[in-house]
């Protein structure tokens, strides 16, 4: 499938139309045997990597429920998923800079849309990279006890916070290698039960089409509602775009590559535990690809081999979020509407936004262990699921404001229905992510929003009046 082409010769640079520098490449920091630009490979293994964190260990128990009609809800899921990925391709050959829907609202909309992105997708990524490791340390538990003492666990998760953080200090050359090692490494044991669980599937184990009460379109509207968030992180390269060589070409294609080869391991994941594991077994099941794995080879050494991919695989994606965390906030600083500090970089990285992500989470990972109560940090994960979804629908509404403007220096008329349509699906993949956050995600995602208003206000004016 065409992705990404060239942009017409009569376009004018976004950042002629914006009057801003260019922050894709920074001569300052650029170079460097540290400093490495990703290529194709990379690129994917960063969309690949920060879509499938650990949660897929647990996807096929927490659907099972429903019945295989689960199933098509992941692929109503993933067409959504692929739509929007393609939309951040159009969107990143028009401006292949970094900050993905930062840019993209920004140019589109004007500087306050695009704080508001940078300011969403910012709390998205360090409170997302606490709960990560938290759960992290579920799986090292396996491994290693841990969680038999309070303050061993929080010194768990927060070396599995730090660890990543380090790379991205030493450079985005180690990023990219600890991201393409990591991505191999998990993707091995879960390929292995997705194609392997092939030959050893029993269609008796499936159980029934629709197991639950009420119309099957109603399940795989529930089942929906379960899976919405496993494509949480398609943005990915459009996010560090300017750190992608030959942008314009490579993040489309590292973006549809990548959410494809997720929903791929996703779809013949879930099928292959389906398969192998009975589904009244698999209801109760709480390490349903151990279950599997023993189901498939014998004996009971499945849940210490998956609790390790697990390990591996949210170790994968805690480095990529750590980078992807300093990425939009160094894009806005650059152009003013984030602290300036936040517009440092070293050796290709924003280090102080590394550096404040990973205290931030730190902070809220001790307090989840200090309170004695994780109701306040649950809250929190959840209003992340709302707040990763503002910068994908204004995105959206990005793409959907040219198409619709004519502008013809910034559409490619020939591609204008498919655009369009594409965009339109894109779109209510976005809405029915907001959907399915909840009222309660909604509503206290909202007040976050309001008190990135507040932060707006001041450095406004402090732009104001420097100018």
């Amino acid at each position: 499938m065409h992705v990404t082409g060239t942009v017409p010769p009569s376009a004018p640079a976004p950042r002629e139309a914006l009057n801003t520098p260019a922050h894709a490449e920074d001569s300052s920091d650029a170079g460097g045997r540290h400093a490495r630009r990703f290529g194709l490979p990379v690129a994917t293994a960063l969309v690949m990597g920060n879509i499938i964190g650990g949660g897929i260990f647990l996807l096929p128990a927490s659907v099972a429920p429903y019945g295989t009609v689960s199933l098509v809800a992941f692929g109503v899921l993933t067409v959504g998923a692929i739509a929007l990925a393609l939309v951040f391709g159009r969107l990143a050959e028009r401006d292949p800079r970094t900050g993905g829907p930062y840019v993209y609202a920004r140019e589109a909309f004007g500087d306050f849309a695009g704080f508001l992105a940078a300011w969403a997708y910012w709390i998205t990524t360090w409170v997302s990279n606490a709960a990560l490791a938290v759960a992290a340390v579920g799986y090292l538990d396996v491994l290693i006890p841990v969680n038999g003492h309070r303050w061993s666990a929080c010194l768990a998760a927060l070396a599995l916070q730090w660890l990543p953080a380090l790379a991205n200090f030493a450079g985005t050359r180690y990023v990219g290698a600890v991201q393409l090692v990591s991505t191999v490494l998990k993707f091995a044991p879960l390929l292995l039960v997705a194609v392997g669980g092939l030959f050893f599937f029993d269609p008796h184990n499936l159980g029934p089409f629709h197991a639950g009460g009420g119309s099957a379109i109603g399940a795989v509207s529930a089942c929906a509602a379960i899976l919405l968030f496993s494509y949480l992180g398609v943005e990915s390269a459009a996010v560090s775009a300017g750190e992608v060589r030959n942008a314009r070409r490579n993040v489309g294609r590292a973006t549809v590559i990548g959410t494809m080869g997720a929903a791929l391991v996703y779809l013949l994941g879930t099928l292959s535990v389906f398969g192998t594991v009975a589904h009244d077994r698999l209801v109760k099941s709480t390490a349903p690809f151990s279950d599997a794995v023993n189901a498939m080879f014998g004996g009971s050494w499945g849940g210490w081999a998956v609790a390790l991919a697990a390990l591996v695989s949210m170790t994968g994606c805690l480095n990529g979020w750590t980078l992807l965390s300093a990425q939009t906030p160094y894009a806005a600083a650059k152009d003013g509407l984030f602290p300036a500090p936040f517009a440092r970089r070293r050796r290709g990285v924003p280090t102080v936004g590394v550096g404040v992500t990973v205290v931030l989470a730190s902070l809220l990972t001790v307090y989840n262990y200090t309170s004695g109560s994780a109701k306040v940090f649950e809250i929190l994960v959840l209003v992340t699921t709302f707040t990763a979804t503002v910068p994908y629908l204004l995105a959206t509404a990005a793409q959907l404001f040219h198409l619709v403007s004519g502008r013809g220096e910034l559409v490619d008329r020939g591609r204008l229905v498919r655009d369009a349509v594409v965009a339109s699906v894109a779109a209510a993949f976005s809405l029915w992510l907001v959907a399915g956050a909840g009222y309660a995600a909604v509503y206290q995602g909202v007040l976050f929003l309001f008190a990135g208003v507040l932060v707006y206000a001041v450095l406004a004016a402090r732009r104001q009046g420097r100018a």
